[in-house]
């Protein structure tokens, strides 16, 4: 009998042992929900009303807000749900694709990260050429392959793992993801072994890509006091962004190592870090550090008080 064709729903069971204090844990979410909305909307709200600040460096931090609230969106609705619910289920479809979501959101951060960091590089260290390297064509050009190839890459992981005969429907997480649907399949497949290796290796390349350029933009930097005021002021901020991405992402490596032989609560939190803290941050850290936005965001609100 084929096993794959009788499981149509999995089972989370992250929140066991939360029932005495689901309520809270839900007020708390909601708020961190409504925060993350709040703080990620500001920011893109600002930058499309103001014209001066559709330069490549605020472009792509705003899609990077637009990313975290893509990504959340995948997470917190369900979650929500499961916390007020007395059985947590999920749907096969649903299941695959909340994996695509989640794995989809932190890929395009990546990326995104990574046309920050060129930007920043053009801007400190070929400043002469940077309008005609960073032209807005080449600009929209970064931003749809951004977006696409994430996408594609792991969508070609979800299909992989859409094929798999699966002999069980429990995943011992909050929420699913590919990897551990695919360790309920019945026998291995070499294409859902191959295809997370490649986009691992893929992706590792861009973080290396990362220090390579602020290795070098700390170097130039340290030749110029022009160039070092420029590096604080706007590279700063997407270095914390990385730091904290980076953190997150070894949060959750931890759990998948790790996350047995630790408590419940801690598993959750190791889970969902890199759903709470960047999407919070990240948005945070520009609006207070650069002065252009938080010029701006300050003019709108006393705009509306008055």
């Amino acid at each position: 009998m084929d096993n794959s064709s009788v499981i149509t729903m999995f089972t989370l069971s992250g929140l066991r042992g939360t029932t005495n204090y689901r309520v809270t844990l839900f007020v708390l979410t909601l708020l961190c929900y409504c925060v993350i909305w709040l703080v990620n909307v500001t920011i893109i709200v600002t930058i499309i009303l103001d014209k001066s600040l559709h330069e490549p460096m605020y472009i792509f931090l705003c899609n990077l807000c637009i990313n975290g609230l893509y990504g959340t969106a995948g997470f917190y609705p369900k979650f929500l749900i499961d916390l007020l619910s007395t059985f947590h289920v999920i749907s096969y479809a649903g299941c695959l694709l909340q994996g695509f979501v989640l794995h989809s959101s932190v890929s395009a951060d990546v990326s995104m990260l990574v046309l920050m960091a060129y930007d920043r590089y053009v801007a400190i260290c070929r400043p002469l050429v940077y309008h005609s390297v960073m032209t807005t064509q080449r600009v929209c050009v970064f931003i749809f392959f951004s977006w696409l190839i994430p996408h594609y890459l792991v969508f070609m992981g979800s299909i992989t793992t859409a094929r798999l005969r699966l002999c069980g429907s429990h995943i011992p997480k909050i929420y699913c993801i590919n990897f551990l649907v695919g360790k309920l399949a019945c026998t291995p497949s070499i294409g859902n072994v191959i295809i997370p290796a490649f986009n691992y290796s893929f992706y590792s390349g861009h973080f290396l890509f990362i220090i390579w350029s602020y290795v070098y933009l700390i170097k130039t930097c340290q030749t110029s006091k022009e160039s070092r005021s420029k590096f604080m002021q706007t590279c700063l901020p997407h270095l914390i962004c990385l730091i904290i991405l980076l953190f997150s992402l070894c949060f959750d490596l931890l759990y998948m190592r790790f996350g047995s032989q630790v408590s419940q609560s801690l598993q959750n939190f190791m889970a969902m870090e890199f759903l709470l803290v960047p999407p919070i941050i990240n948005p945070l850290i520009y609006g207070f550090k650069l002065t252009q936005i938080r010029n701006k965001i300050i003019q709108f609100s006393c705009g509306k008080r008055l």
